[in-house]
C-alpha cells in the first residue's frame, strides 16, 4: 500500500481523541519517516520508555493509525503507519465530533509550533540553503468557502509528488530531508464595518 495515496477521513470522536496526543503524533510521524520500527527503537527516537511507546502504539493500532509490519525475525515486532494523511470535516458533525476535532487541531497546531521553536533554536547551525526555508508566513485574503476549499485541493495536488517520496526513498533527490508542513486556515469574523 502506498502511504502517499492513503488518506483517511476521521469522523469518529474516539479516533480523533486517540490521535490527539503529542506522543502518539510523534510516534506516527516517526513511522512515516523511518518506516517499520519496533517499540524499542521508537522509544529511543522519541525519548520515552519502551513500555510507554508500546502502550501508545497499541492505542494507535486500536484506532487503525498503525499496524504490525512484517518482522525480520521472531523476536522483533515492528509497527508501520497505515496512512500518511488524515482529514476531517464538520459535515453532519454533532457536538462530540466538533469537540474532538477542536482538540485534535489544537494538539497538531501546538506540536507544529513546538517544532518551529526547535528549528529556530538551531537555524543558524543549518547549511545556508536550509536557513531561509523554515518559518511562518502570514497573509490575509478575502475568499468564499468554496474558494478556500479549492485552494486546499490545489495545495494538496502540488504536495502529492513530494508526499510520494515518504514511502519511496529512491525517489528522494540528493539533499532531500523531512519537512513538516502544517496548514492553518482560520476564517475571521468581519469587523464592525463588515470587512
Amino acid at each position: 500500500m502506498s502511504l502517499e495515496s492513503s488518506r483517511r477521513r476521521l469522523s469518529e470522536p474516539a479516533a480523533m481523541r486517540a490521535f490527539a496526543h503529542p506522543v502518539r503524533l510523534a510516534l506516527h510521524e516517526l513511522l512515516l519517516r523511518a518506516g517499520a520500527t519496533t517499540a524499542a527503537d521508537a522509544a529511543r527516537e522519541v525519548g520515552i520508555s519502551q513500555a510507554l511507546a508500546s502502550y501508545h502504539l497499541r492505542q494507535l493500532a486500536k484506532y487503525g493509525f498503525v499496524e504490525q509490519a512484517a518482522a525480520r525475525d521472531e523476536r522483533e515486532r515492528p509497527w508501520k503507519a497505515t496512512e500518511a494523511v488524515q482529514e476531517w470535516d464538520d459535515e453532519a458533525a454533532g457536538p462530540e465530533q466538533a469537540a474532538a476535532r477542536s482538540l485534535l487541531e489544537q494538539v497538531i497546531a501546538e506540536r507544529a509550533l513546538s517544532r518551529l521553536a526547535e528549528w529556530q533554536q538551531h537555524r543558524e547551525d543549518e547549511p545556508k540553503a536550509w536557513r531561509g526555508v523554515g518559518g511562518v508566513g502570514n497573509l490575509y485574503l478575502y475568499a468564499t468557502a468554496e474558494e478556500v476549499t479549492a485552494l486546499g485541493t490545489a495545495v494538496a495536488k502540488l504536495l502529492g509528488p513530494l508526499m510520494a517520496r515518504v514511502d519511496d526513498p529512491t525517489a528522494r533527490p540528493a539533499g532531500a530531508r523531512p519537512v513538516l508542513v502544517t496548514q492553518l486556515v482560520v476564517p475571521l469574523p468581519p469587523t464592525g464595518s463588515g470587512d
